[in-house]
């Protein structure tokens, strides 16, 4: 008798990120503030969703939980399909260094290296040559309009040309998922458009997935879709 045949997901198929039940609570003295109340989200391959909510409701912490920087109380985190909660400290930053690309409200670029360099370093530390770094950071920033720029340091860059090479550097390496928090939030509202609109479409040219915080509503209205933080809980936007 045949065995049944059985189809395997492909790696395609697989969800780039899934939370499962993720409780978060913070003590503060004698009392406990539940942040998170069993939180489920799935962001496919090439998904592009926006997370909004209002101030304190807990974005940044699912952010953190999600790019595997913070522990939950309770819940499963699933990178690429692995569990994150058996893994030490040592695989967890295996998976954000080749898995999850990071960008901040503010750019953190190393002020003593120029653009192109600090495009680099994630890279080497990831393993590329110094060669193949170098080449891929000029291809990135040259992407980015920044060609002319890449040996200046962030002091002689705008503020909209310092999130675009942090951007660039988040992801130099290739990672599966980008995890946003106010990408564009230090940026006047005319750079803000040009930076998401440049983020939005490496995401879609390159496949890549992200899960992006914002309290800009015409931001997030560009998204594949939009979830917003309420009591605890995600709800469709």
């Amino acid at each position: 008798m045949n065995e049944p045949h059985v189809m395997m997901p492909s790696q395609d198929d697989i969800p780039v990120l899934v939370l499962q039940g993720i409780v978060r609570t913070f003590h503060q003295g004698r009392d406990d503030l539940r942040v998170l109340c069993g939180v489920d989200l799935e962001i496919a391959p090439g998904e592009v969703v926006g997370l909004v909510g209002p101030s304190g409701a807990g974005k940044s912490t699912l952010l953190h939980i999600a790019g595997l920087l913070e522990a939950a109380d309770a819940g499963e985190t699933y990178v690429c399909g692995e569990a994150s909660s058996g893994m030490n400290d040592n695989q967890r930053t295996a998976i954000r260094r080749n898995s999850l690309g990071f960008v901040y409200q503010y750019h953190h670029l190393l002020p003593e290296f120029s653009a192109v360099e600090n495009v680099m370093i994630p890279q080497i530390i990831s393993g590329y040559s110094r060669q193949e770094a170098r080449a891929r950071a000029r291809e990135l920033l040259k992407w980015m309009g920044l060609e002319p720029r890449e040996k200046h340091r962030p002091a002689r860059l705008s503020g909209g040309e310092q999130q675009r090479v942090a951007i660039a550097r988040a992801i130099a390496s290739a990672p599966k998922l980008l995890i946003a928090d106010e990408p564009t939030g230090n940026l006047d509202p005319h750079t803000a458009d040009d930076v998401f609109d440049v983020l939005l479409k490496l995401a879609r040219d390159s496949n890549l997935s992200a899960l992006i915080a914002t309290h800009n509503t015409e931001l997030a209205a560009k998204m594949d879709r939009v979830v917003r933080m309420q009591d605890g809980i995600l709800v469709p936007a």
